[in-house]
C-alpha cells in the first residue's frame, strides 16, 4: 500500500513538472501565433500556455460602478477634449506629444485592433492624418509606425485578411508579440479604439515582434491567409453520418455517431424550404457528447445566419446560398455523440444533416463543445440596461456568438458596449465602445449592408443580404439585423467563471427584441445560466406594420 501511494505521489510529482516544463518552454512566436489562428483542434483544449485576454478602449471613463447608472451607460465612448479624456495620458517625445492609448506591462501579444473612419461619408480610406506608433519591450524607438488607419486596414504592412477595411473600420488580427511591454501613441488625439491583447504569465517566453521576423514570415503568412479565406482546405476526411428525413411538426429524430475517442469535424444541415424566415429559428440543434447534452440553439444562431437564409462564409461556419448550413467547430468527445434536430414550427420540414468524424486523443486538457441560446421579446431600451449573453462556471474558453436582434424603428440600436468579466472581477477587464464596434464595424446607423470576414460578419440588417445589397446609404436599422463575431487569437480563457454582457443602448424608447447563440468549450462540470426556452423561440418577434408596409 505504501509503495503504490509513493509511486502515485511520485508519478503526480512528474506530471506537473512536465506540465511546467511545457509551458515554460513553448516559446510564443509570429510563426505560433500564426499557426494557432486555424488550428481548430487547439482551440479543443484548454491553453497551454495561460493568459488573459484583455483590451483597452476609449470607452468612457466615467463608467465605474453600476451603481452608478449614469455613469455606467454613458454613452461618450471617445475623445473630443483632452480634459474629457478617453484615453491613458499624454506624453511629450523629442518636443511632440503623443497620446498613450495602450499600455502593458510583462510578456503579451496584441491580438486584435478596431478602429473606426473618422469621417463616416467618406469612401477614402484612411481618412486621418494621426500617426500610430507602437514601441515594444521599453525601446525609445517605435517597432510599427504609420498611419492610424492605413496599419490596420489591410493597405499597410499588414495584409488582408489579417487585416481589412471592413464597414467604416479598419481591423486587424495580426499577432504583435512582446517579451517585456507594449505601448501605443498617438502622434494627435484619437478617436474610438479598442486594442485586444494577450497577458500572459510572468516568465512566458515570448520573442519580441520585428520588422525582420515579419518579413522572414511571409511565406507562413501568406500560407494562413489562403487557408483563412478556404476554410474547408484542411479539414481531414473521416467518416461521414447522414440523416435524411421528413420531420413532422413538434417532431424530434436524431443519429448516433461513431463509438470511441472521436471529434466532429464538420457539420452541415439543410432544409427543404426557407421561405418560411422563421423557420431558422424553429428548428433546434441538440447535441449530446458522452451522455450530457452541451448544444441546444436554434440552427439560424448556431450557424450566424440569424431569422431567414442569409448567406455569408467565415472561418468556422458558412452559410451558401443554396440553403446549406455548414459548422466547422471540432467537436471532441470520450465515448459517445447524438445529434438531434427538433422542429417546433408548425408545419413538417424536410431536413438533411451530415457529420463528419475523425480520430481524436483526448487528454486531461480535452473539452466539449457548447452552445447555448437566449431569446428575449420585449426588451425596454429604457432605463438603459446589460443584457446577459451568458454567465459560465467552471474552466473554458469562450470562442463566439451570433446576435439578432429586432429593431422597431429605423434610428441606430446599438450603442450599447459589451462588458467583459472573467474569474470574479470586479470590473470587466474588456469594456468595449458600442455593439457594432464588438462586431468589427462602425457607424452602425448607417452601415446597414451586407459584410463577411473569416472572423465576423452582417449577414443580415433591414432588407439587405448577400443577395440584395445596399445600392446607396440610407439610415435606417428598421427590421431585423443579425451580427456575428468569431474568435481566432482572441478566444477568451476563464478558470473559474465568464460573465458577457450587452449594453441595451437605442437612441429611441422602444422595446426590442433580442436573441442570441452563443458558443464556447468547456469541462463536463462547466455549467451556464443558459438552458433550452421553447417558449422564447417560439416568441418571434413581430416586424412593426411601418417596416413591412415599406419593404
Amino acid at each position: 500500500m505504501y509503495n503504490l501511494t509513493k509511486n502515485f505521489i511520485y508519478g503526480i510529482l512528474i506530471f506537473a513538472v512536465t506540465a511546467c516544463s511545457q509551458q515554460k518552454d513553448e516559446l510564443i512566436t509570429i510563426e505560433s501565433l500564426l499557426d494557432d489562428m486555424i488550428d481548430r483542434e487547439k482551440v479543443t483544449r484548454f491553453p497551454n500556455v495561460n493568459f488573459l485576454l484583455k483590451q483597452h478602449s476609449s470607452y468612457n471613463r466615467a463608467s465605474k460602478t453600476p451603481e452608478d447608472t449614469l455613469g455606467w451607460f454613458n454613452n461618450k465612448d471617445h475623445n473630443t477634449k483632452e480634459i474629457d479624456s478617453c484615453f491613458i495620458r499624454i506624453e511629450e517625445n523629442n518636443g511632440e506629444k503623443e497620446w498613450v492609448v495602450m499600455e502593458d506591462e510583462g510578456p503579451g501579444a496584441i491580438v486584435r485592433v478596431w478602429m473606426p473612419f473618422r469621417n463616416p461619408d467618406n469612401p477614402d480610406n484612411p481618412d486621418t492624418d494621426i500617426i500610430i506608433r507602437v514601441y515594444l519591450d521599453n525601446s525609445d524607438e517605435p517597432t510599427i509606425e504609420g498611419n492610424m488607419l492605413g496599419v490596420f486596414n489591410g493597405t499597410g504592412i499588414f495584409p488582408y485578411p489579417f487585416a481589412h477595411k471592413s464597414l467604416r473600420s479598419a481591423v486587424s488580427f495580426f499577432p504583435i508579440t512582446y517579451a517585456k511591454s507594449c505601448k501605443i501613441t498617438t502622434s494627435k488625439m484619437p478617436f474610438f479604439y479598442q486594442f485586444t491583447y494577450r497577458e500572459y504569465d510572468d516568465n512566458t517566453p515570448v520573442k519580441t515582434f520585428t520588422m525582420d521576423d515579419f518579413n522572414k514570415a511571409k511565406g507562413l503568412t501568406d500560407k494562413i491567409g489562403k487557408a483563412l479565406l478556404n476554410p474547408e482546405s484542411i479539414i481531414s476526411g473521416g467518416k461521414e453520418t447522414v440523416l435524411k428525413s421528413r420531420l413532422d411538426s413538434k417532431k424530434e429524430e436524431s443519429i448516433e455517431l461513431p463509438k470511441g475517442e472521436m471529434a466532429i469535424q464538420r457539420l452541415s444541415i439543410k432544409l427543404g424550404d426557407y421561405s418560411d424566415p422563421e423557420i431558422t429559428r424553429k428548428v433546434v440543434l441538440k447535441m449530446e457528447f458522452d451522455g450530457k447534452q452541451t448544444v441546444w440553439c436554434p440552427i439560424g444562431d448556431f450557424f450566424g445566419c440569424g431569422i431567414g437564409l442569409n448567406p455569408f462564409q467565415g472561418w468556422y461556419r458558412t452559410v451558401s446560398e443554396e440553403g446549406t448550413m455548414s459548422s466547422r467547430w471540432m467537436m471532441p468527445y470520450n465515448e459517445s455523440s447524438k445529434i438531434t434536430l427538433v422542429n417546433l414550427s408548425d408545419s413538417s420540414v424536410d431536413i438533411e444533416l451530415k457529420a463528419s468524424t475523425d480520430d481524436y486523443t483526448w487528454d486531461t486538457k480535452s473539452m466539449y463543445f457548447n452552445a447555448a441560446w437566449r431569446g428575449q421579446y420585449p426588451v425596454a431600451t429604457r432605463p438603459f440596461s446589460d443584457w446577459n449573453y451568458v454567465t459560465l462556471k467552471g474552466r473554458g474558453v469562450y470562442v463566439g456568438d451570433a446576435l439578432t436582434v429586432m429593431n422597431p424603428v429605423k434610428r441606430w440600436w446599438g450603442e450599447g458596449d459589451e462588458k467583459i468579466y472573467v474569474d470574479g472581477e470586479d470590473f470587466p477587464s474588456i469594456f468595449g465602445t458600442g455593439t457594432e464596434d464588438y462586431y468589427a464595424y462602425s457607424w452602425g446607423g448607417i452601415s446597414n449592408d451586407f459584410y463577411e470576414h473569416p472572423f465576423h460578419a452582417q449577414p443580415f440588417c433591414n432588407v439587405y443580404n448577400k443577395l440584395n445589397r445596399l445600392k446607396k446609404q440610407e439610415r435606417n436599422t428598421q427590421g431585423y439585423s443579425t451580427e456575428t463575431r468569431t474568435r481566432a487569437l482572441d478566444v477568451m480563457p476563464f478558470g473559474s467563471s465568464l460573465q458577457l454582457d450587452m449594453e441595451v443602448w437605442s437612441w429611441t424608447d422602444c422595446d426590442m427584441g433580442y436573441g442570441v447563440g452563443v458558443y464556447w468549450y468547456g469541462d463536463a462540470s462547466t455549467t451556464s445560466n443558459r438552458t433550452p426556452d421553447v417558449n422564447e423561440v417560439l416568441n418571434v418577434p413581430p416586424l412593426p406594420e411601418e417596416f413591412l408596409s415599406n419593404k
